[in-house]
């Protein structure tokens, strides 16, 4: 079909409209995003479907639809709290208290909104390029293994971890009550902090390993006495103490605190160039120079952004999630490493000399080392920037500007160029501490969003903030190519971890903002003991399944029992290697070219 005619657009979607249909803690994210995109519907949203269907049409665009489900049905997986049992979620999130536990926020249905808006805006690029129009479909179930696909790869792995799994973690708490939150990533930091508070030098030293490996373990067994020495001092001193050594500190925030200064503004910016990107099509569509090869995983397959290119300079998770994501969409992704490759290629755990939790981000992406502290080097970058439709980084604040590569220097090369940023605080708050998981975690009330009434908060050392900053990272960008797609200019596109948590908590911070109390009740999503192991209660009917002693019954027959009273559970996934052979997830998760585990697509399109 002829691409829509070239319009006046100020924001992606302007001049369509949408009808979507589901389960509310789906389709409130879905609506809320394709409206900030520009999207409008004159029907209300109908929460009583199983499914959560969305169709936006208009704005010369053949009708594209997409379904969103909790799970397959036979499944049994029927909500939040039965998908994060069944995907390893709740294993994941428990592995700092040593047993599963539901994190109180719905995790796996904000993800799963998310990819429903990707797969529409991809649709809509794919249409813009002369692509036909396709349906497609994504789960919670998907979304939850897709969050989960680090620790499910280091987990069939060849070698055991690093680290040891074992209960323990930040946060800490200071004489005075204050629970705050620890990051550096200089050992002689957190070596130089402890010796401040005079904390014992045997402790300092067997205390990094665990706390450097905890966003790969999603636990820190710590010393207790780095815990008796942070109690031992006030807050004051605690900050002091931080100043002095080049580590940060951050006191956890509330939900109420996050309310009263949220300004409500969307989780990413789309910002177009003043360069048309016309005068460049003839450039970009030139072939890009030779050299990059592509790492270990294979080809990937032709999807709606088939012929695209993504220069992806990222790091940890965030920025290397969003590209991974485009890929699967069917870019083809260049990874910019630096002299000598990534060095967490070889981080532990590995599958065939290679690191399984490098490759369940990387998998399938060609690679290119570039020296960016080198102006030759640069100039290199700059070149395959004339050729791409995507660069994409997570680098340091201002470092982009300073190399010569923001998105103003790259439209003098290539003024159709879509230029992502992936960033901590997106410059939204002053005197922010560092931009990692972690600390956003505590600044932006996340801690107490993810624990029930009456829990000390805490960040979760699952990395909810990063996976969830790299799925928005991708969704900006297909917002950003379609807005290239519709105003013929280049765009500039800025998402952030900051964006990714008040994503994840607008439910507790609308409660906030009305005066009620944010936080889920007391013993909200526990997992029940069985004689064997643990199972979920779909949330509606927690408080019945509560009422049940299952602690002498298998599993099987405790979840026997549940639906024989017509209660809702499944079983909860405590070892993520059992995925592989879970019928709740059938044919599901393979294995890649080096043995590492990998989860399916997100998304299907027909």
């Amino acid at each position: 079909m002829a691409p829509p005619a070239t319009t006046h657009t100020v924001r992606p979607l302007d001049t369509l409209r949408f009808d979507t249909s589901g389960p509310p803690q789906i389709t409130n994210v879905v609506s809320d995003h394709l409206r900030l995109l520009g999207a409008r519907t004159d029907r209300p949203v109908h929460v009583d479907a199983p499914a959560a269907g969305t169709t936006l049409h208009g704005g010369g665009f053949a009708p594209v639809h997409a379904a969103a489900t909790w799970a397959d049905p036979a499944s049994g997986l029927t909500d939040e709290a039965t998908v994060q049992a069944a995907t390893g979620i709740m294993a994941v999130h428990g592995r700092r208290d040593g047993t599963p536990r539901g994190a109180a926020v719905d995790y796996a249905a904000t993800a799963t909104a998310v990819l429903a808006v990707q797969g529409l805006l991809a649709n809509l690029v794919g249409q813009s390029r002369g692509a036909a129009p396709a349906q497609v479909t994504t789960g919670a179930d998907r979304a939850g293994l897709l969050a989960v696909s680090q620790y499910l790869a280091a987990a069939g792995a060849d070698e055991g971890e690093a680290a040891d799994i074992a209960p323990g973690g930040p946060p800490f708490t200071a004489a005075d009550g204050t629970v705050f939150e620890l990051e550096t990533l200089d050992p002689a930091a957190w070596a130089a902090f402890w010796k401040e508070l005079e904390a014992p030098a045997d402790a300092l030293r067997s205390g990094w390993r665990p706390f450097q490996f905890r966003y790969a373990t999603a636990c820190a067994p710590l010393p207790a006495a780095l815990h008796t020495t942070a109690r031992s001092h006030g807050w004051e001193r605690i900050r002091r103490a931080a100043a002095a050594s080049g580590a940060e500190v951050c006191a956890l925030r509330s939900l109420a605190d996050r309310a009263a200064e949220y300004d409500g503004a969307a989780p990413w910016s789309l910002t177009p160039s003043t360069a048309r990107a016309a005068a460049a099509a003839a450039d970009r569509r030139a072939p890009l120079p030779a050299g990059p090869h592509r790492a270990p995983g294979g080809p990937l397959a032709a999807g709606p952004l088939a012929g695209l290119t993504v220069l992806e300079a990222g790091r940890r998770i965030q920025a290397p999630l969003a590209a991974h994501l485009l890929g699967l969409l069917g870019a083809d992704v260049i990874r910019i490493e630096p002299p000598g490759g990534d060095p967490l290629r070889g981080m532990p755990p590995a599958c065939s000399g290679i690191s399984a939790r490098w490759l369940a981000l990387n998998r399938g992406k060609r690679a290119m080392e570039i020296d960016i502290k080198a102006e030759a080097d640069r100039g290199r970058l700059r070149e395959l920037a004339a050729h791409a439709d995507v660069f994409l980084h997570n680098w340091a604040p201002g470092k982009a500007a300073a190399l010569g590569l923001d998105a103003d220097d790259l439209a003098r090369v290539n003024p159709a160029l879509v230029h992502a940023y992936t960033s901590g605080w997106a410059g939204r708050l002053d005197g922010a501490p560092m931009g990692t998981d972690f600390m956003v975690q505590a600044r932006t009330g996340v801690g107490e969003a993810v624990r029930p009434e009456g829990e000390v908060p805490a960040p979760s050392l699952m990395t909810l903030l990063d996976v969830m900053g790299g799925l928005l990272g991708a969704e900006a960008v297909l917002a950003g190519l379609l807005l290239r797609e519709r105003t013929g200019r280049g765009v500039r596109v800025d998402s952030s971890l900051l964006g990714a948590a008040d994503t994840l908590t607008g439910p507790a911070l609308r409660r906030a903002a009305r005066g009620h109390n944010p936080r889920r009740p007391a013993g909200f999503r526990y997992p029940l003991a069985t004689a064997d192991g643990w199972i979920a209660p779909a949330d509606a009917d927690a408080r019945a399944a509560a009422g049940h002693d299952l602690r002498g019954l298998p599993t099987a027959e405790a979840l026997s029992r549940l639906r024989e009273r017509g209660l809702t559970a499944t079983a909860v996934t405590t070892e993520l290697s059992d995925l592989h052979h879970d019928p709740r997830f059938a044919g599901r998760v393979s294995r890649d070219a080096h043995g590492a585990p990998a989860v399916p697509d997100p998304w299907s399109f027909a």
